[in-house]
Parts: structure tokens; C-alpha cells; sequence
């Protein structure tokens, strides 16, 4: 797990330390330094520093202060050079002066070999200053301190423009805008650099493998011990969805899948795949609230519902009957979700876990599609939300993390419905709601990450590469 704070985690952190600033300052602006040289800068090259008048500005003087040491051209361009009062970025500023760093005051943009961003730090808010915008725009290498200029560090917002930076040297922990909004464009590589600050409190958690398990088999292990799934869905036009979310399951572990669909398209389903079962419920082309009972029935051996996938239009009557009489764990993605009408019905005593695009989102909770309402809507239902985006968060309200292991190459038809059934199977094998949320969400992004490698990532090749693993 990787913690994400906020800029006001950062200054607390800086307030409670036993260091004093100019230490923590040093520390910082050696490690910036080292990342330019990691960046090929060496003897002689060209590198120009943008300063400001703080901190990060302060972290910046230092870093010319190294650089130059090494043989470095170092030229400083000051947006308001430190304040004469004695702090730890006025004794910065004249330590790289002694070092023979050149510093003016900033101007217009001048080409080098690197440009090592440290105007604003962390606690910045609002619009870039004109006379900086023309820096952001240099087809130059960017080395960003703490976070690219411009670039809200809560929100990942920008307003009227940033840097875009090749890397960025942060400190401590990431914060949260580095992963939010326009955050992993502009903030490019991330290095995380401890300076010795105590230990963080995340507002949000970045899951990583370690943070991703997966159902594990016994030696004696059958297909009804190791988690079943049934799906509810299907109708005309978009039979293939419920089919994804089944045979997604089976890649994710599940030792049985079933596709519960209307029973006028039970024969379609019998010749998709020899892999997955069928049973049809009622006699029509779509579900009606005359079907929950024959549902019910047939999905009475399976241990999770995976109700929604290929859906189409149903009356919310049949879908909130199910929520209220399936007496075990519901995940309800799709056309279950937007047969709502609103959230209250989320509320069961058994495990239900919801996977709303950010559009599903909005038209069930009427709120902007953010972590934050996310985990609002978690508390109130007592549901697991997997709110799906770039990055994606789970939360069961108390505890929120970010997925950023997949990208836009999972923006193709199909790939939701085979997370669906990745979360259904890891509930059905054992694991707890929240954990088989991110774990799917997690292992969902990496193999699209991994076959975008080789070719393009459609629904069934991502079927594939789950079940490789």
C-alpha cells in the first residue's frame, strides 16, 4: 500500500518534525539533483532551475547548489527571489549563489538541456501567473519538485495551465492530486523520496500487488467449494454481456458459472460457450416481475449474484426484489443499477457490492462522480463502491483505494462486464467484499495493462489474459 495525503498532511508532517526545515531542505533538493543526474544530466549540460520565492523554491536552489558541484551550467530564473528573514530558502538561495549558480529574474523562456521546475510547491491553488505560462510550453525535459507548477496537489486540477513534467520528485508520500484530474499526465514519472518525516496519514490508499490477493484452492478443492457465480442478465441486442461476465468468473476462479436469462433466449445461450451453463427464467425476451421467483429458483446453489450485465431495460420492480430477497451477496453493475431509481435499496443485510461508471453514478446519487462521494454513498448504504474511471476507487466508506493499474486501453465495449464477473468470483471463492473489490479492480487493470502490449485489448482477449493470470 502506498499512502496518498493531502497538501495539508504535508505541512502537518513538516510542522511535527524533530528535523529542522533547512535539513529537510537539503534533503530534498540532494534528492532532486540526483534525479536530474539519473536523467542523464552530467558535466557541462545546460540546466535551468525556476525558483520561487518559497519552499519549493528553496528546494530548487539546492538542487542547483549539487548540480552545479558536479560541472553543471546551472542558471536560476527567479519568480521572487526568498525573503530576507532568515528561512531555510533565503540560505539556500545564497549557498547555490557561492556554488556559482547565476540567478535572475525570471523572464522569457530560454532552451536547456533541463528545466527543473520548483516555482510552486504543494500548497498551491488557482492559476498559473502569466509570466510562467510561456515556461510550461518549452519542448523541454521537465523535472517537477514536489509537483508540477500549475497542477492543484489535492484535486489534480488545473486551471489556466501547468508544466508537463518527464519526472517528479515528491516527498514523503504522494499526494493526492498526483493521481486525481489531470494528475498522472502532468506529474509523469513519480519518484516518492523520504526525507525523514514521521510516518503519514493517507487519505486515500494506492493498492498495489501486495494489496491484491487472490481466492487460494485447497488440495481438496471441487468446483462448488471453490466459489459459484450466477449471472442475471441478458436480452435481445446484448446477449454477449452476461456471457462475458460469466466466463469472466470462470477465468477469475469460480468453479462454476451460470447465465440465468430470460427464457425466450435460453437456446442462444446454450451454443455460446460449452464452459458456462444456462438457465432460462419465465418465457420472454427481457426479465419481468414475474420472473424473480423462477430466478431465484435456479440460483438457488450459487453463492453470488452478478446481477446486470446485458440487462436492458427492466422495471426496478424486478431488480429491487431481488436486492430484497436474494439472502446472500449481490454485485450490481449495469442495467441493475440503472433500473434505480435511487440508493436506499442497496441497503441488505448481506454483502452487496456496486460498480457504477461515473454516468451510472451521477444519475443514482445525482452527485459528481468523486472518492468523496463515493465514500458517502458507501456509508450510507453499507455497499461496497467500485466507482470504475482512470483512476478507479473502492471504498466501503471507511477505507478508500485508488486503482491505477489499468489505462484507456480498457475503454472498449465489454470490459465492465468482465470486471463483474472478476469481483462476483473472487466473493463466490472467500474473499470479503472490499478486499474482492480492489483485488478484481487490480488484477482487471494489469491484464488489460498486459495485453495492450501485444495487441488491442478487446472484452474477450482480456477473458484470455485474466485466466493466464
Amino acid at each position: 500500500m502506498e499512502p496518498l495525503i493531502t497538501p495539508a498532511e504535508t505541512n502537518r508532517l513538516d510542522m511535527a518534525s524533530d528535523d529542522p526545515p533547512a535539513i529537510l531542505m537539503e534533503r530534498a533538493g540532494l534528492g532532486v539533483a540526483l534525479a536530474a543526474v539519473e536523467m542523464g544530466i552530467g558535466y557541462g549540460d545546460r540546466v535551468i532551475v525556476l525558483a520561487g520565492r518559497g519552499n519549493n523554491g528553496g528546494d530548487g536552489y539546492v538542487a542547483a547548489k549539487h548540480l552545479a558541484r558536479r560541472g553543471v551550467q546551472v542558471n536560476v530564473r527567479s519568480f521572487g527571489y526568498p525573503r530576507g528573514d532568515g528561512g531555510p530558502a533565503r540560505a539556500a538561495a545564497v549557498a547555490a549563489r557561492r556554488a556559482g549558480v547565476r540567478v535572475a529574474e525570471l523572464g522569457e523562456p530560454e532552451s536547456a538541456d533541463l528545466i527543473i521546475d520548483a516555482v510552486f510547491g504543494v500548497g498551491f491553488r488557482g492559476s498559473l501567473p502569466e509570466v510562467v505560462v510561456p515556461w510550461t510550453r518549452l519542448d523541454v525535459p521537465v523535472l517537477a519538485v514536489d509537483v508540477p507548477s500549475g497542477l492543484d496537489a489535492t484535486t489534480g486540477t488545473v486551471e489556466n495551465s501547468a508544466f508537463y513534467a518527464d519526472v517528479t520528485v515528491t516527498f514523503q508520500a504522494a499526494k493526492t492530486g498526483h493521481l486525481l484530474g489531470e494528475g498522472p499526465e502532468r506529474s509523469g514519472e513519480l519518484f516518492v523520496l523520504d526525507i525523514g518525516l514521521g510516518e503519514p496519514r493517507p487519505e486515500l490508499m494506492l493498492c498495489e500487488e501486495a494489496d491484491a490477493p487472490t481466492p487460494v484452492r485447497t488440495r481438496h478443492a471441487h468446483k462448488w467449494s471453490v466459489g459459484s457465480v450466477a449471472v442475471v442478465g441478458g436480452s435481445p441486442g446484448i446477449t454477449g454481456a452476461a456471457m462475458l461476465a460469466a466466463r469472466s468468473a470462470l477465468a477469475a476462479g469460480a468453479g462454476a458459472a451460470t447465465v440465468i436469462c430470460p427464457g425466450a433466449l435460453q437456446p442462444i445461450y446454450a451454443t455460446m460457450d460449452a464452459g458456462v451453463m444456462s438457465r432460462g427464467a419465465g418465457s420472454g425476451e427481457r426479465f419481468t416481475l414475474d420472473d424473480v421467483e423462477a430466478v431465484l429458483v435456479e440460483a438457488e446453489r450459487y453463492d453470488v449474484l452478478a446481477l446486470g450485465p446485458g440487462l436492458g431495460p427492466v422495471d426496478r420492480s424486478f431488480v429491487e426484489a431481488l436486492l430484497e430477497r436474494w439472502d446472500g451477496s449481490i454485485v450490481l453493475d449495469a442495467d441493475g443499477l440503472n433500473a434505480l431509481n435511487d440508493s436506499t435499496v442497496l441497503a441488505r443485510a448481506f454483502d452487496t457490492i456496486i460498480t457504477p461508471h461515473s454516468g451510472e453514478f451521477t444519475r443514482l446519487t445525482g452527485s459528481a462522480a468523486t472518492h468523496g462521494a463515493a465514500e458517502e454513498l458507501a456509508r450510507e448504504s453499507g455497499a461496497v463502491v467500485l466507482l470504475k474511471g482512470n483512476p478507479t476507487f473502492v471504498t466501503d466508506g471507511d477505507e478508500t483505494w485508488v486503482i491505477a493499474s489499468g489505462g484507456p486501453e480498457l475503454a472498449t465495449i465489454g470490459t465492465g462486464d468482465v470486471l463483474t464477473g472478476m469481483v462476483a468470483a473472487f466473493v463466490a471463492g472467500g474473499l470479503p467484499a472490499k478486499i474482492a473489490a480492489r483485488s478484481a479492480a487490480f488484477h482487471h487493470g494489469s491484464a488489460g495493462a498486459r495485453l495492450d502490449r501485444t495487441e488491442t485489448v478487446t472484452a474477450n482477449g482480456l477473458v484470455l489474459e485474466i485466466a493466464r493470470g
